[in-house]
C-alpha cells in the first residue's frame, strides 16, 4: 500500500472553484501529470476531466434544460400587467399579490413563489435596459450663440411680509452662455408665463431663435404623436410677437432641458437657502434680478474659458433685440353685479355705475386687473391673490366710481362702504356736513367736483376749508376756484404811464343832433 501525500497549493487552488478549470489544464498541459493523478486528485471521474480539456473553455459551464411552467400561458398577460404598473405612481401600484390573485382567477394554479420569481425577473431586465440604452444614457448637448434658451417652474419658499409663503420660480437660461434669470410669482398662470418671459429677455438682453419647454399646461392644450403639439393660443401669439421658435420635450424627458433643470437645484443652494426676509413680492424679485447678474462674475462657465458673464457678453450680438414688450394678459367676460362688483378668484372689484348690470371685459395681468368695455379702458386695480382658503375673499372699492350714484341717493352716503376709502380731509368734511340738515346733498356736490376738476386741487380746498374753520360748501367752491385761476397763470403786464396825457381834444358838434329831428322816433309805450 501507498500513501497519498498532499501536493502544496491543492487546497487553495480546490476551494477556489472559479478556478478548477485552469488547475486542471495546468497540471495537464504543463505539469503532465496524468488523467488518472487529475482524477485522484480532483474527485472527478476521467471522462469529465478529458470533456474539460477538449472543450478548450476557461470555466465550465452548465447547460439548464429548457423545463415547461406552469406560468408560459400567462407570461405575456403578466408582462403586460407589470408593463402596465411600471407607468403609475407608487400608490397606485398593483402588488404582484394582487396579479396572482387575478392569474387564478384566470384559472392559473402555481403558486406565489412563481408568479413573484417571474416579478423579479421582469424588473431587473427593465433596470438594466434603462441603464444601458434607455434613461440611462445620453449625449452632451452643445448649442450656438443666440441658438436656444430653456425655461422650467419650481416651487421654493420665501419669508413675505413676515409669513412663510410658497412661490412659483420662473427659471429662464440661455443654452450657449448658461446665462440664468429666476423670478418669483404666487402661480403658474398665462399671465405669469407672459411676464416671467418678457422680463427674462429684458435681462438676458434679448431673444434667441428657439426656446426648449415641457408640456406645460400654459403652453400646451394637447399633446399629439410625436413632437406634434396643440399649442395654446397666447402662447403661440407670445411666440410670434418675440419671433422665437417654440419647441417642447417629450413628455417625462426633463434631460432634453437639462441645463435648466440642473438650475433649478443649483438656485435652491445658491438662492433660496440664504434669502432674506422681504416686504412684498416687488422686492423679492429685485433681489432675484440682483443675485442673479452679481453669481453670473462669480461661475464659471464650465466648458469654455472665462466665466458665464464673459461668455454673456460675447452672446449678446447673437441676440435679437427684445422690442415693444408683449401685453400678456388674461381675458375673462364678467357681469356687473347691481352693487357696481364683479367677482374673480374669490375676490371683488368695483366698477363706474353706469356699467352695473352689464357685461364687461377682466384683462388679468399678474399684479393688476384692468377692466374695459367698449372698446375702452374702465378702470384698473390692484391684483389680490389669496392662497390660503380659510380666509374670506376681499373687496376692492374705488369710491369715485359710486359718485353717479349718491347724486341720485345721497343718503346712501352716510354709510356706504366705498366711502370709507375716502381721503382723510373728504371724511372729516363729511363729519361735519352731516351734523346740519342738508349736509348729504351739500357732501355729493362737493364729491362730484372731482369728476369736473382736478381731484387733488378739489382736495386741497376741502382741507384750506377744514384750516379756515368754515367747512361749507360755499366756502370750499370759493377756495377752489382760486386755485384754478392761479394755476391759469397771472395775466400779462401793462406798463401804465404815471399820468395820462389827452393829446386830441374832442370838439363840440351839436349839428349832428339835428339828423335825429327830422326821423320819427317810436318811445316805448
Amino acid at each position: 500500500m501507498f500513501e497519498l501525500l498532499p501536493i502544496e497549493g491543492l487546497e487553495a487552488t480546490w476551494s477556489d472553484r472559479d478556478g478548477l478549470l485552469s488547475v486542471i489544464r495546468r497540471w495537464r498541459f504543463r505539469d503532465k501529470l496524468p488523467i488518472r493523478e487529475i482524477g485522484r486528485r480532483t474527485g472527478l471521474s476521467r471522462n469529465t476531466i478529458r470533456k474539460y480539456l477538449r472543450s478548450d473553455v476557461v470555466e465550465p459551464v452548465f447547460k439548464v434544460p429548457d423545463r415547461p411552467s406552469k406560468l408560459d400561458p400567462y407570461a405575456e398577460k403578466l408582462s403586460g400587467w407589470l408593463r402596465i404598473e411600471a407607468g403609475k405612481s407608487r400608490k397606485q401600484r398593483r402588488t404582484v399579490k394582487q396579479m396572482h390573485a387575478d392569474l387564478v382567477a384566470l384559472g392559473f394554479d402555481g403558486s406565489y413563489g412563481r408568479v413573484a420569481a417571474f416579478a423579479r425577473k421582469w424588473k431587473a431586465r427593465l433596470q438594466y435596459e434603462q441603464q444601458t440604452s434607455g434613461r440611462g444614457t445620453f449625449v452632451p448637448l452643445v448649442f450656438t450663440p443666440g441658438e436656444a434658451f430653456q425655461f422650467d417652474w419650481s416651487e421654493d419658499w420665501a419669508v413675505i411680509a413676515g409669513e412663510r409663503v410658497k412661490l412659483q420660480a420662473a427659471h429662464t437660461k440661455l443654452s450657449h452662455s448658461k446665462a440664468f434669470i429666476v423670478r418669483a410669482y404666487p402661480l403658474q398662470t398665462h399671465e405669469m408665463l407672459f411676464d416671467a418671459l418678457t422680463q427674462a429677455f429684458r435681462v438676458l438682453g434679448g431673444v434667441p431663435k428657439r426656446g426648449i419647454f415641457d408640456n406645460m399646461k400654459t403652453a400646451v392644450d394637447r399633446i399629439g404623436i410625436g413632437k406634434a403639439r396643440q399649442v395654446n393660443a397666447g402662447f403661440a401669439a407670445m411666440a410670434s410677437h418675440y419671433l422665437f421658435e417654440p419647441e417642447f420635450c417629450n413628455p417625462a424627458s426633463g434631460w432634453e432641458k437639462g441645463q435648466v433643470e440642473k438650475n433649478v437645484q443649483d438656485a435652491r443652494r445658491r438662492l433660496w437657502q440664504k434669502m432674506p426676509a422681504f416686504p412684498d413680492l416687488a422686492a423679492l424679485n429685485a433681489w432675484l434680478e440682483d443675485r442673479c447678474i452679481a453669481q453670473w462674475s462669480e461661475i464659471p462657465h464650465g466648458t469654455l474659458p472665462g466665466t458665464i458673464a464673459d461668455i454673456h457678453a460675447a452672446e449678446l450680438t447673437s441676440l435679437m433685440e427684445m422690442g415693444r414688450p408683449f401685453d400678456g394678459f388674461v381675458e375673462h367676460t364678467k357681469r356687473v353685479s347691481p352693487t357696481c362688483l364683479v367677482h374673480f378668484e374669490r375676490h371683488r372689484y368695483s366698477v363706474p355705475a353706469s356699467f352695473a348690470n352689464r357685461p364687461v371685459s377682466l384683462r388679468i395681468y399678474p399684479d393688476r386687473i384692468v377692466i374695459a368695455a367698449e372698446g375702452q379702458v374702465l378702470c384698473e386695480h390692484r391684483r389680490v391673490i389669496t392662497r390660503a382658503h380659510h380666509l374670506r375673499g376681499q373687496t376692492l372699492y374705488d369710491w369715485r366710481h359710486y359718485l353717479a350714484v349718491i347724486q341720485r341717493k345721497p343718503g346712501a352716503l352716510r354709510n356706504g362702504a366705498p366711502f370709507n376709502e375716502m381721503p382723510e380731509a373728504f371724511r372729516q368734511l363729511q363729519a361735519h356736513l352731516l351734523k346740519r340738515h342738508g349736509g348729504d346733498r351739500e357732501m355729493v356736490d362737493i364729491l362730484s367736483l372731482v369728476l369736473h376738476h382736478d381731484e387733488q386741487a378739489v382736495l386741497c380746498a376741502v382741507e384750506l376749508a377744514l384750516e379756515a374753520g368754515v367747512p361749507t360748501k360755499t366756502h370750499v367752491l370759493n377756495l377752489l376756484h382760486r386755485l384754478i385761476d392761479s394755476k391759469n397763470g397771472n395775466p400779462p403786464r401793462i406798463d401804465a404811464p404815471q399820468a395820462l396825457e389827452l393829446r386830441r381834444e374832442p370838439k363840440a358838434n351839436v349839428a349832428r343832433y339835428d339828423a335825429l329831428r327830422g326821423k320819427e322816433v317810436r318811445h316805448a309805450s
